[in-house]
């Protein structure tokens, strides 16, 4: 029985176990990379060779993605995990004066293999709901509880790295990925998921979708958007001889991100996913920061204005993943959310990398403006690219067969019912 005050999105069969497990395998993500850049400059003295991880991971997770919508879950995220914990493990044990090679090639492979987890969780979410309307609301409560990895992630992987060693750190990262994966991996809703045996191969796989071109054009801006905000809060920290409250700005854009993504469970639309309402969203992101200049110059306002810039990010990204549920060639789902990672980590390096450039030149001002350009540029692209976030024809409707929302609610009610 529902309880009266419960979300209808927690009290589907299975979702909190499922969620649970996911992000029990996803706070590790968050510590990867400074994990490894802090063991890396330790062993090697240079932060140089610590990208990769980052690198690696961007280059293979849609490849990842492909494998899990042609052979299940399972058969691609154990034994990936497996490996991935094992070469992070080498890794954490590495002494003193190691070659930077070495952990080049270690840091890639973990990269490389890195289980799809976000990309599976987001697949196997309109399995959990029968009406469309409660989809967003659900992908906009993943989006939140993930919003919760990347503000301990870093946290833990700095706090254990003091109290150990940062090699320890990376070591029990790997291995607590590696139990979350497990544990998500053995969630019936999972294990039940099985490829599209009805759905035809497409040329080009997601990418050959015009709306999936459109939706990762747009998360590519919004990553080179987060990017380079990151990076100009920081210079704006440093500009005010503040440093050291950039962690804490930057929590508190995370701590809004938090608070949108509460709301839009509360508020998502009940319907599908529209164009329309993507656009709207996306304005809304773009605004909010692309005014961030305006309070560089006191760091109490631009606290202020980052927290209400956070609010949009959640809501913004579930309408994304919606979007992409409901555009997606049959058979491509896994792929089509990898291909938002790859572009979220590539928009993120270009939009840091250029407003790092802009900011070293003409102090964070530039760094912002940049913000806001990027922001434009993604919000005009997204506008004349709208008509192509269309339904997919071969998607609709959805055949009795598939392992879609009704027979892997099913299954989930079997397996959990007492």
């Amino acid at each position: 029985m529902r309880h009266p005050t419960m979300s209808p999105t927690l009290s589907s069969p299975g979702t909190r176990p499922l969620l649970a497990s996911s992000v029990l395998a996803r706070l590790p993500l968050a510590m990867f990379s400074i994990a490894l850049l802090v063991h890396a400059q330790r062993l090697t003295g240079s932060f140089s060779v610590a990208g990769a991880y980052a690198i690696a991971s961007a280059v293979s997770s849609p490849a990842l993605g492909r494998w899990v919508d042609r052979h299940g879950q399972t058969h691609v995220l154990v034994p990936a995990a497996g490996v991935t914990a094992l070469t992070l493990v080498a890794n954490g044990l590495l002494p003193a004066g190691t070659s930077p090679v070495v952990l080049v090639v270690l840091g890639a492979a973990a990269g490389a293999l890195t289980p799809p987890l976000a990309a599976c969780v987001r697949t196997l979410l309109p399995g959990l709901v029968s009406d469309p309307g409660e989809l967003e609301r659900l992908f906009a409560l993943e989006s939140t509880v993930l919003e919760l990895t990347f503000v301990f992630g870093p946290v833990f992987a700095l706090g254990l790295g003091q109290l150990w060693s940062p090699g320890a750190a990376l070591a029990l990262s790997g291995l607590v990925m590696l139990a979350g994966t497990l544990l998500f991996a053995a969630h019936p809703l999972s294990r039940a998921w099985r490829p599209s045996a009805e759905a035809p191969r497409t040329r080009g796989g997601a990418m050959g979708s015009p709306a999936i071109r459109t939706l990762v054009l747009i998360t590519f801006g919004a990553g080179a958007l987060f990017g380079a905000t990151e990076l100009a809060v920081t210079a704006a920290a440093h500009a005010h001889h503040e440093t050291g409250l950039a962690g804490p700005l930057l929590g508190l854009w995370g701590a809004g991100s938090l608070l949108g993504g509460i709301a839009a469970t509360r508020l998502a639309g009940n319907g599908a996913a529209g164009s329309r309402d993507l656009l709207r969203l996306l304005a809304a992101l773009v605004l909010t920061h692309a005014v961030l200049f305006v309070f560089a110059g006191s760091l109490l306002a631009l606290a202020l204005a980052i927290t209400i810039a956070g609010t949009t990010i959640a809501p913004t990204l579930a309408r994304i993943y919606a979007s992409v549920d409901a555009t997606a060639p049959g058979g491509t789902q896994t792929e089509a959310f990898s291909w938002l990672l790859t572009a979220s980590l590539s928009g993120a390096s270009l939009g840091s990398a250029a407003a790092g450039a802009l900011a070293q030149g003409g102090g964070p001002a530039t760094a912002f403006a940049f913000v806001a350009a990027a922001g434009v540029t993604t919000l005009a692209l997204a506008a004349i690219r709208a008509r192509r976030l269309q339904p997919d024809a071969s998607r609709r409707p959805v055949s009795p067969t598939r392992p879609r929302p009704r027979s892997l609610g099913a299954e989930i009610s079997r397996t959990v019912a007492p």
